[in-house]
């Protein structure tokens, strides 16, 4: 998703968005583990996402952008 998407969606969206993708990189992460992945790409990807995520949540926190 990208950040003018990800603005438009409430904040019980985003955390159920930020729980999805904290699920599915640790699931990305064992199968690191077990040698299964084949895309390492895909880590830095879900670490950026939830990153974007969790700002927009404490920009929300903290008034500086409403949605």
């Amino acid at each position: 998703m990208k950040i003018d998407e990800l603005r438009a969606l409430g904040v019980g969206e985003l955390r159920k968005q930020l729980d999805s993708a904290h699920e599915e990189l640790f699931n990305v992460r064992l199968r690191l583990a077990t040698k299964q992945l084949t895309n390492h790409r895909e880590i830095l990807r879900l670490k950026k996402k939830i990153a974007r995520i969790e700002t927009i949540l404490r920009e929300r926190e903290l008034g500086i952008r409403q949605a």
